[in-house]
């Protein structure tokens, strides 16, 4: 059987530029596939920190110029970084600007996103029409709304294009700009229809991908069947229900190299299944770098996560009351809603040795969190797959979650049934109110005085497996059987 080449168009990549989970995947995907006779290369912007990773990368060579792209040349650059085999858009007019690579330093988006990411789009295609020799891939695999348009540019241009996928990891960030744009995008006039790129009379980047990619798949199954409802489908359910037939869902995993408390340099002492005690350690550290008090016996309740109304924070903030009357502790990692990083700043003012809170991203930190909480707190209202509990099964720390997308689909309640048969791993609530979710933080409390109970599902959650395998055989075959489709 003959290796599948994919090319993966995505907007950032861990360890190089990382905003949230997207990143996560990006970066893991890739080695993941490697075992499945799956080559994929990964078509990235050049932003500053991408530019200086690949300036000590193994191999760097130019493999293709543009004289103007969207207002300025660009370079197309091959290397392999940080263990990543990249294609790098190096167009500085475009993506040479510092911090974060969406939003200026006051939040805003920057004004030209739709001809940054169109010029993405643009590259990605021509890297899918055989524009790099020795590399012609057989599947190019789009990433969200920024790699959105390039289904689209395959499919007009008429020449013949390797087979399409185009991943959801958030449906709520769609990519809608004015409809005048449709020439200045490079985009011909036929393209503007219910067929084409027109979404609610706006150029739609992730419509448009999900209309006109051979394959759609989101990150769970759950969440699958939710984008299809019309509820959770946000404008595209029709289309996503009518596409049915080509929709799935496939669960993310994590990099288990990278996040392995056996071995992680990133926390104060390593331990495994067999040794869930030695987690004491790390609760310790966690304790005094968040500057709560040290005490063996409260029970940590952590959070990893952007500050928003999506992930249900508010909830954390009216639940801290709850928390506290059960002698339990918060820490949280988060930045994100002013509204919420204020209320979470007075809460840890308020109750000086028993909130701490740190408001921004520091990715030694989350290892930490993960390591020394008791339990991580997820009760987002809709959640795509989310990342950051599966992290806490590889970590002991017992995620608490809402029954939504893929948190319903990786941790399994910790009710009487499931205590009873052994397998618990997790604490599960729904709807998502905030009521709901304090019954939660109770259960959780009254599960966590029962030690030998505890110690079984912190077993249980840790001999999860949380990693790429069964997923990356899943897109592995899901490639394959496209180009057999498209070969036949």
């Amino acid at each position: 059987m003959a290796t599948t080449k994919v090319l993966s168009v995505v907007s950032e990549i861990y360890p190089l530029i990382k905003t949230g989970g997207l990143a996560d995947v990006a970066g893991a995907l890739p080695g993941a596939l490697a075992a499945e006779d799956v080559e994929m290369r990964t078509l990235v912007p050049g932003y500053p920190a991408v530019m200086a990773a690949l300036a000590e990368a193994e191999k760097v060579e130019k493999v293709f110029r543009l004289k103007d792209l969207f207002g300025g040349p660009a370079v197309v650059l091959a290397g392999r970084a940080k263990g990543l085999d990249l294609f790098v858009l190096d167009a500085p007019h475009l993506f040479d600007r510092p911090g974060n690579p969406y939003h200026d330093g006051d939040g805003e988006d920057w004004p030209d996103n739709p001809f940054r990411f169109a010029a993405l789009a643009r590259v990605g295609a021509e890297i899918g029409f055989g524009a790099i020799k020795g590399f012609r891939p057989d599947v190019v695999h789009t990433h969200d709304w920024q790699a959105g348009l390039t289904p689209a540019y395959l499919e007009y241009d008429g020449r013949p294009r390797p087979g399409t996928v185009a991943t959801v990891h958030n449906l709520a960030f769609q990519g809608q700009y004015p409809k005048d744009m449709l020439a200045d995008l490079r985009l011909p006039p036929h393209a503007w229809g219910v067929d084409g790129v027109e979404y609610y009379d706006t150029i739609g980047f992730l419509k448009s991908a999900l209309r006109m990619s051979d394959r759609v798949t989101t990150v769970s199954p759950t969440y699958a069947a939710e984008i299809r409802s019309g509820e959770g489908g946000m404008g595209l359910s029709g289309l996503l229900a009518g596409r049915a037939g080509v929709v799935s869902g496939i669960l993310n995993g994590i990099d288990t190299d990278v996040w392995d408390p056996a071995k992680d340099p990133l926390i104060a002492g390593h331990y495994d299944a067999s040794t869930p005690s030695s987690r004491r350690t790390n609760k310790s550290a966690l304790q005094k770098r968040f500057g709560i008090k040290v005490d063996r016996r409260a029970m940590v309740f952590g959070v990893v996560s952007r500050l928003s109304w999506q992930k249900g924070l508010d909830m954390v903030l009216e639940g801290i009351e709850t928390i506290l009357s059960v002698g339990g502790q918060l820490v949280l990692l988060g930045s994100g809603d002013r509204e919420l990083v204020d209320g979470f700043r007075h809460a840890a003012a308020a109750h000086p040795g028993r909130v701490g809170v740190m408001i921004g991203y520091d990715e030694s930190l989350a290892h930490q969190v993960q390591a020394g909480s008791d339990a991580l707190l997820v009760p987002s209202r809709f959640e795509p797959c989310g990342l950051t509990q599966l992290c806490a099964l590889r970590y002991g720390a017992i995620p608490i979650v809402t029954r939504v997308g893929g948190l319903a689909d990786t941790i399994i309640d910790a009710n009487e049934m499931a205590l009873e048969a052994g397998v618990g791993t997790g604490v599960m609530f729904t709807p998502p109110h905030a009521d709901m979710f304090r019954a939660a933080i109770l259960r959780a409390a009254d599960l966590y005085r029962d030690g030998a109970t505890w110690r079984r599902l912190m077993k249980n959650a840790m001999r999860t497996d949380v990693s790429w395998r069964r997923s990356a055989a899943r897109y592995a075959k899901l490639y394959r059987d496209l180009v057999t489709e498209r070969n036949a």
